[in-house]
């Protein structure tokens, strides 16, 4: 029988103290630490987005065997799936591709644009394609352990984050939380790796195409994302997949 978090972890550092522990650490060395921790327990997710070359880098460096979830939405731009497949080929990332239970074409169907549909149907549309794709990956892998790229500079909602959370039955970790854009920038440079197509056309964020825009002059990072209401689409927050009948 397989024990709850709670149990498995008796023995092991808590949040806090893992927390401190990975602190004290470079990335790629917190990346060590949650192997040697974890072991199997670990995955990854990626979205492909304008800086997820640099976690898939240092997972190819440091814990190969780990898979990566990718939640393909359906709503992607066209340069994300072609990036994602050239990462893939070249350094022979274990992508686990999830899709939403229903395809975009009947969810527009049935429930029209969602993301131009306010609060609620924006909170529905994560659900669908994305907390829900992520829950079903994460039980049928059987990990509880997710490795994520998230950062601290990136937007307001994160500034406040440690380097380990419990959301729901899953310890989240962000082994590159306090990593800034010009570290970022250094580690494409200095480990040749090839930039999201989209970036050189001025995006600064990346996410489905109906909800992710160019930088107004002056705007910031957090307004190119669903017309600036909100930046987290749901994988990042408390958002259960039970909210919404699907």
């Amino acid at each position: 029988m397989k024990m709850g978090l709670k149990e498995e972890l008796v023995g092991e550092p808590g949040i806090d103290g893992l927390s401190l522990e990975l602190e004290e650490l470079s990335a790629g060395e917190r990346l060590v630490r949650l192997g040697e921790l974890y072991g199997d327990r670990l995955v990854a997710s990626t979205s492909f987005g304008l800086q997820a070359g640099v976690m898939l880098h240092l997972l190819k460096e440091y814990l190969p065997a780990v898979p990566v979830i990718f939640v393909d939405t359906g709503y992607h731009f066209g340069e994300t799936y072609r990036y994602a497949e050239e990462l893939i080929e070249r350094w022979g990332v274990d992508v686990r591709v999830y899709h939403p239970r229903m395809s975009a074409a009947r969810q527009e169907a049935l429930y029209g644009k969602l993301w131009e549909q306010g609060e609620d149907g924006l909170k529905k549309y994560g659900v669908l394609n994305k907390v829900e794709p992520m829950n079903r990956a994460l039980q049928e892998l059987g990990r509880d352990v997710w490795l994520s790229g998230l950062r601290r500079s990136q937007s307001s909602t994160r500034e406040g984050r440690g380097f380990v959370e419990q959301q729901k039955g899953t310890l989240k970790v962000y082994p590159i939380l306090d990593w800034a854009d010009a570290q970022v920038s250094s580690y494409f440079h200095t480990k040749g790796i090839p930039k999201h197509p989209l970036e050189a056309e001025g995006y600064v964020t990346m996410g489905d195409w109906h909800s992710t825009t160019i930088p107004e002059e002056g705007e910031s990072g957090e307004g190119t994302r669903f017309g600036g209401s909100k930046y987290e689409c749901g994988l990042h927050e408390n958002s259960d997949v039970q909210d919404f009948q699907i």
